[in-house]
C-alpha cells in the first residue's frame, strides 16, 4: 500500500541553523500519524514545508505516490492537505459559515453571483453539512466569537473537509482543551480516520499521543531519530529518543518549609467568581484544579487587577491592599504570566532583551529619562544564563524562538521584577518535555527562596506532582481544597465536574 504523503531527504537551513537535516517521513490514508520531538527538533519546520508555508532546500515530496513541488500554501490545500494551528485561524466578527467558506464563498446563480453576490443560505446549509460531519452542534450563523475554544477547532476541521482535503495537520490541538473536549475531539479524529483521511498529530502531551495515535515519529535536533507503531512504543523509550537521556521523573519538587501567609484573599466575588476565599504562603505552589469555564484563569485575572471585582479584600502581609490594575499588582510584587504568552505575555516583534526589560523599565532610567541600555543587556544576558534560554542573541526577535524558550522570557520578565508572587496560568502549555523538566526546576528554586506560587493547570499529573496544596475550582467557586497527601487524579476531576 503506498502511504498518501511520503518525503524523503528533507533538508532546511535558516541562517545560522539547520532546521532539518535529511528528513524523511511518512502517513498513510486512515492512519493517525504522530509527531513528536522537543521545541526546536524540526517539527514545525517540516510541516510548514509539507503546509506550503516554507520551502525546501533539498529533498522530494509525494502525494498519491506522484512527485509535487509545493509553492505556497494555496497550493497544497490544492494537493489536499490542511493545516489546523495551535493559534487558530479564524475570524471572530464573521459568522460560522462565513469562516469555512473564507475566500471561497458561494455566489448566487446567474447575473447576481456574476456581479459577486454570495449565496448565503446555501453556505450556511453546506457548512451545517460539514459541521454534522463532525457532530458539531453549531449554528452556522453564530459568530465565531461567541464560541468557545473547541467549537472554533471544530470550525477549523469543517473548514478542512470543505476543502476536501485527504491530509489533515493538527498543531497541538488539545493545548487549550478540557478533559471533555479532548474526549470529543478524539472521536472526530476516529471519524476522519474512518472516511480514510490522514491525521498528522502533533503533541507534547505524550499521554494523549499514545491515545489517539497509530505510529509515531520522532525527530531530534533536525533529524529523524525514529518511527513505532503504538504496539511497540512506551513512553519511557519515546522520551528517551526526545531527549537523548532519560529523563526520569518529569516532575521534580524540592520539598521546601512552609513560611508564613504572603497572600490572603476573602470572600471575593465578581461577575464570574463567587465568593472564594484562600490564603498562599511564602514558599508555596498552590495548585488550582478545574474543567474550563470553571472560573481559574477569571479568579487570578482577580488577584491580579486585569478584571474589575464586585467585592472582596485582598491582604499582602497581612495588611490589605486594593488591586484596580495590573500596574498595582506589580508594585505590590505580584507577576502574572498568563495562558496565552504569544498574546498577553510577550511582544512578539520584540527582542529578549526588550522583553525582559518591559516590567523594570522605570527602574533603569538614566537622567532625561533615557534608558540604561548597558544595564539592560546585563539584566537580560544574567536571566539569559540563569534560565537557560536558548536564543542566538539577546537581540534576537522572541517571535523565533520556540514555545519552551518564549515562556522562559515571559517568566525572566517577572523575575526581573523580583516578584513576592508568582501566579502561573498554564506555564507548561505547548511546551516539550525537557522543557517543562526546566520549567518545575525553575518553580522549586522559586520557592526555596521564599516566593509564593500559584498554578493553574489543566494536567492533572502535573498538578499533583508540583503542588503542596490543590484548590478545585466549578462554576466560579472553590469547592474543596487538597492537600498534597490527599490529592487524587480521581478525586480531583469528581470534584471539578461536580459528582463528588
Amino acid at each position: 500500500m503506498e502511504p498518501i504523503i511520503r518525503m524523503e531527504g528533507i533538508s532546511k537551513a535558516f541562517p545560522g541553523v539547520q532546521a532539518l537535516d535529511r528528513v524523511d517521513f511518512e502517513a498513510y490514508s486512515g492512519e493517525v500519524m504522530a509527531l513528536v520531538g522537543e521545541n526546536g527538533a524540526g517539527k514545525s519546520t517540516l510541516m510548514k514545508i509539507l503546509s506550503g508555508a516554507y520551502m525546501k532546500d533539498t529533498g522530494r515530496i509525494y502525494i498519491d505516490g506522484k512527485r509535487v513541488e509545493i509553492q505556497n500554501p494555496y497550493h497544497a490545500q490544492l494537493l489536499g492537505i490542511s493545516t489546523i494551528y495551535q493559534e487558530l485561524n479564524v475570524t471572530p466578527n464573521q459568522t460560522v459559515a462565513q469562516n469555512i467558506f473564507l475566500g471561497r464563498e458561494i455566489k448566487r446563480k446567474g447575473i447576481l453571483g456574476k456581479l459577486g453576490f454570495v449565496d448565503k443560505k446555501e453556505m450556511e446549509r453546506r457548512a451545517k453539512e460539514l459541521l454534522n460531519r463532525v457532530g458539531a452542534n453549531i449554528d452556522p450563523r453564530e459568530l465565531v466569537k461567541n464560541l468557545s475554544v473547541a467549537q472554533r477547532q471544530m470550525v477549523e476541521i469543517a473548514k478542512a473537509l470543505s476543502l476536501e482535503a485527504k491530509i489533515i495537520i493538527m498543531d497541538e490541538p488539545t493545548s487549550a482543551l478540557g478533559p471533555e473536549e479532548v474526549e470529543k475531539l478524539f472521536e472526530i479524529i476516529r471519524q476522519l480516520k474512518e472516511q480514510g483521511i490522514a491525521i498528522i498529530f502533533i503533541s507534547h502531551r505524550l499521554e494523549e499521543v499514545f491515545k489517539i495515535a497509530d505510529r509515531i515519529t520522532i525527530l531530534r535536533d533536525g533529524k529523524l531519530v525514529g518511527v513505532m507503531s503504538k504496539d511497540e512504543a512506551t513512553f519511557d523509550k519515546v522520551i528517551y529518543l526526545m531527549v537523548n537521556r532519560p529523563l526520569g521523573d518529569m516532575f521534580k519538587k524540592e520539598e521546601v518549609s512552609k513560611g508564613k501567609p504572603i497572600l490572603e484573599v476573602k470572600n471575593l466575588k465578581s461577575a464570574i467568581i463567587k465568593d472564594v476565599s484562600f490564603s498562599l504562603y511564602e514558599g508555596e505552589i498552590l495548585g488550582i484544579a478545574g474543567l474550563v469555564g470553571s472560573g481559574r484563569t477569571e479568579l487570578v485575572r482577580l488577584i491580579f487587577g486585569a478584571d474589575p471585582k464586585i467585592s472582596g479584600e485582598i491582604y499582602l502581609n497581612g495588611e490589605k491592599v486594593e488591586i484596580k490594575s495590573p500596574e498595582d499588582a506589580v508594585k505590590h510584587g505580584i507577576g502574572l504570566v498568563p495562558e496565552d504568552r504569544q498574546n498577553q505575555g510577550l511582544i512578539l516583534k520584540m527582542s529578549v532583551r526588550e522583553n525582559i526589560g518591559v516590567t523594570i523599565i522605570r527602574k533603569i532610567l538614566k537622567f532625561l529619562g533615557f534608558i540604561d541600555k548597558n544595564k539592560l543587556t546585563e539584566i537580560a544576558e544574567n536571566f539569559v544564563k540563569r534560565l537557560n534560554i536558548k536564543t542566538p542573541s539577546i537581540f534576537e526577535k522572541v517571535l523565533y524562538l520556540s514555545g519552551g524558550n518564549q515562556q522562559k522570557v515571559v517568566l525572566a520578565k517577572w523575575l526581573a521584577s523580583n516578584p513576592k508572587i508568582l501566579i502561573l496560568d498554564e506555564p507548561t502549555r505547548g511546551i516539550d518535555v525537557g522543557a517543562k523538566a526546566e520549567i518545575h526546576a525553575i518553580m522549586s528554586q522559586l520557592a526555596k527562596i521564599g516566593i509564593g506560587i500559584i498554578m493553574i493547570s489543566s494536567e492533572i499529573p502535573e498538578l499533583l506532582a508540583m503542588s503542596d496544596r490543590i484548590l478545585v475550582m466549578s462554576e466560579g467557586k472553590v469547592v474543596v481544597e487538597l492537600p498534597r497527601s490527599e490529592a487524587t487524579q480521581e478525586k480531583i476531576m469528581a470534584y471539578a465536574s461536580g459528582s463528588y
